[in-house]
């Protein structure tokens, strides 16, 4: 995946505590292919109605270009499907805003090169009142682990590690990756000391 240091979008607020991964990507539509995309799945069954049609009135029918969301606590809580994840992304959304988040889902997020950026209550309020009922520039900066929104500037929380991981657009394969040589020379001893570890040639 591409790393990223600052991000640019449109913003907007899902104020929804709780929101599970089987919101955001029923189970029913596990089977379609990624190639295909899950844009058309994310949040499918809150923002459509029963014959499939947009719900004029939520938020990202009338924003579909938003890549920035702001939403309630607890978000991505629920089952570990990072189907979850990919909704989102092949939606545009690149940043998640929330007071807390589920733990599978933000590793997942991560790993897709996704923010799951952490806020503290006084400051996510203040980012709601930002947004209103509407849309709004979010600048983000992950070397400052700062956010701006209208008037607003606010820190978010992201550990460290997942910080460098989105700035250097590696996932967990790429870190281990990076220990190729001395994994490399490990094997080499290790089938000196111990020959009879290794498996028997195949003719």
């Amino acid at each position: 995946m591409k790393g990223w240091t600052t991000f640019t979008g449109q913003a907007v607020c899902l104020d929804v505590n709780d929101i599970d991964t089987d919101q955001l990507i029923p189970a029913r539509f596990m089977s379609q292919p990624r190639v295909e995309g899950y844009a058309d799945f994310l949040l499918h069954d809150m923002r459509r109605n029963a014959d499939g049609t947009p719900k004029p009135d939520f938020i990202l029918t009338q924003h579909p270009d938003a890549t920035v969301l702001l939403a309630g606590k607890n978000f991505g809580s629920g089952s570990s499907r990072e189907a979850a994840v990919y909704a989102l992304l092949d939606s545009g959304i690149q940043v998640v805003i929330a007071e807390s988040f589920g733990d599978i889902f933000a590793s997942n997020a991560i790993n897709n090169g996704v923010l799951p950026a952490v806020v503290n209550p006084e400051n996510w309020h203040a980012l709601r009142r930002a947004v209103s009922k509407s849309s709004i520039d979010c600048k983000v900066d992950l070397d400052t682990a700062t956010l701006c929104m209208g008037q607003h500037t606010v820190a978010f929380t992201i550990d460290e590690a997942w910080r460098l991981k989105l700035i250097n657009g590696k996932d967990d394969t790429d870190l281990t990756r990076d220990y190729q040589s001395n994994i490399d020379q490990f094997r080499k001893i290790r089938y000196q000391q111990y020959p009879w570890a290794r498996p028997a040639a195949q003719n």
